[in-house]
């Protein structure tokens, strides 16, 4: 059994489920993660019943607790014999050569450092081996701290493109013991920018879903042109995921006739004092508001029970790394209407397992979900076609197994 860190930012997040997935995947390969976390969710997600049982209570770095400041202090003060490693740790130097450091920077860099200290010393009070860290971005700097501080190893997995996850690549890359990326393309980019920087152990390991939870409990029937014509789409309320777009498509949709309801799980970073208000602004704007339901953040089942009423799961995002949406809808054999963005056709392939589109055209991503509409036969064949796919190379114990062979192997020469 091998105990380690399991570093998720700002977990539990409400698009956090495949890191619960993933952790009882390695919880049954006898593995025992413990799930830490930079910070609290503005938007909590939901735990899953089981983890009280398997998992410790997740521990946050910050803000720090009265209990833990004089050990995290005990830790920070260590690393101040190597002052010349930690500059070069932090990045700074390589930002700000020939220049003054921003204040802005120098503060977020010692926020980090002491985020890094404590979970040197939280790791040591564990008994962690090694620790994961699924972002390249502030909890990646937290881990590399924390490397410097104790020695203790890290990893990371990139879940989108290098540019969204800040400075300090270099640093963070080259000093993991080993990288995963969630695809081919992002493992070729990091390949192409990083030259050099990275660690010798690069793979890749995509997301995936769990295919025993997500099944139906009854076959998939199409729309038969009476009624109304469902569609479902699942995501954070962002203006990345393509809402504005998604509406206008449904507006097209109801002005041919078809009786058509929209109905999108998910909420906003806020709570819904974000980017919701903008979306029921346009919902009204096109006047769809008997069409469309917004139901926020809900839980796992709510989702699987909204999949299994639906004709159709449309996502029209401009950016989508991989997209564990439109996994769940692929294993409850829906028909899939989306957006070729990102890496979204490493899952779909137009015509065999669903339908992808170009980003930003509301017409274009009508006429796709009225044609699968209109053709249930066809529809039916790909959604049964997309949980194939999923079951061959995205379920989630394929990661689990990627990561746990290299986290048993992290501790050795």
């Amino acid at each position: 059994m091998t105990r380690f860190g399991y570093l998720v930012p700002e977990f539990p997040g409400q698009t956090h489920a495949f890191f619960w997935r993933e952790l009882k995947a390695l919880i049954e390969l006898g593995h025992q993660p413990e799930p830490v976390s930079t910070r609290r969710p503005k938007q909590e997600g939901s735990i899953p019943s089981w983890a009280g049982n398997h998992l410790p209570e997740i521990h946050y770095l910050t803000p720090p607790r009265m209990a833990d400041i004089g050990g995290t202090a005990t830790s920070a003060f260590a690393g101040l014999g190597h002052m010349d490693a930690l500059a070069a740790a932090s990045g700074l130097l390589r930002r700000t050569s020939g220049t003054t450091a921003k204040i802005s920077d120098v503060l977020r860099t010692a926020g980090l450092f002491w985020a890094g200290a404590a979970l040197a010393r939280h790791a040591q009070a564990r008994g962690w081996s090694h620790i994961h860290v699924h972002s390249c971005a502030h909890a990646a700097q937290a881990a590399l701290f924390a490397h410097m501080l104790s020695g203790i190893s890290y990893s990371l997995t990139l879940h989108g493109p290098l540019s969204d996850y800040g400075p300090n690549q270099h640093q963070k890359w080259t000093n993991a013991k080993f990288s995963i990326a969630i695809t081919e393309r992002l493992l070729a980019e990091v390949r192409q920018q990083l030259e050099g920087f990275t660690p010798p152990d690069l793979s890749v390991a995509p997301m995936g879903v769990e295919l025993s939870t997500f099944r139906r409990t009854n076959p998939y029937i199409p729309w038969d042109g009476i009624g109304t014509a469902r569609l479902f789409c699942c995501g954070r309320l962002n203006p990345s995921k393509g809402y504005a777009e998604l509406l206008a498509a449904v507006r097209i949709i109801a002005n041919t006739g078809t009786d058509v309801e929209l109905t999108i799980a998910g909420e906003d970073e806020l709570g819904g004092r974000g980017y919701r208000g903008a979306v029921e602004n346009i919902i009204k704007e096109l006047d769809l508001t008997h069409r469309v339901r917004l139901l926020g953040a809900v839980s796992e089942a709510r989702i699987k029970e909204e999949l299994e009423t639906a004709h159709v799961f449309t996502l029209a995002s401009h950016q989508e790394p991989l997209g564990v949406a439109i996994m769940e809808a692929m294993a409850m054999e829906l028909p899939i209407v989306a957006t070729s963005a990102g890496g979204v056709p490493d899952l779909i392939t137009t015509g065999h397992s669903g339908t992808l589109v170009a980003p930003g055209s509301p017409e274009t991503l009508a006429d796709a979900i009225l044609h699968n509409l209109h053709h249930p036969s066809l529809s039916t064949t790909m959604g049964q076609r997309a949980r194939r796919t999923l079951a061959e190379s995205f379920d989630v114990s394929k990661s689990a197994r990627i990561l746990a062979a290299r986290i048993q192997t992290a501790g050795q020469p």
